[in-house]
């Protein structure tokens, strides 16, 4: 664990999600899109998915929010990609907390705005697509 200023330590690939985060961007034609945020601590998500034959192929998010919330969107986009949408379902907070080797109590509320966003983008990408 690597402290930062204010004495929050977090992990070296929570530092390394936030340093170099992947999948940041927008899909124009997203197939489902999840908005969330916590007006508590200002962390904004947007999270994009791509989905082919009921597999998401493709995921990205824009965050506006602390170093956690952003490295907690860069993990949930690695993980969902190549999960078929039900399975996507079951990646809980504490797995995107896991992947990131923890993150401090303080900052567990970012892995729920992660699974949140997926869960919205999910619900999104079914509303478009059951007619």
């Amino acid at each position: 664990m690597l402290e930062t200023p204010g004495n929050i330590e977090y992990s070296q690939k929570v530092l390394e999600h936030f340093s170099n985060p992947h999948n940041v961007g927008e899909i124009p034609d997203a197939d489902g899109i999840g908005n969330v945020g916590n007006p508590i601590c200002g962390d904004v998500m947007r999270l994009y998915i791509k989905v082919k034959d009921d597999k998401i192929i493709d995921a990205k998010f824009k965050t506006f929010g602390c170093g956690a919330a952003i490295a907690t969107s860069s993990m949930v986009t690695d993980l969902v990609k190549g999960k078929r949408v039900d399975e996507a379902l079951q990646i809980s907070n504490k797995a995107v907390a896991e992947a990131l080797g923890g993150l401090p109590k303080i900052k567990m509320h970012c892995s729920v705005l992660a699974e949140e966003a997926l869960r919205s983008a999910i619900e999104d990408y079914k509303k478009k697509t059951t007619k």
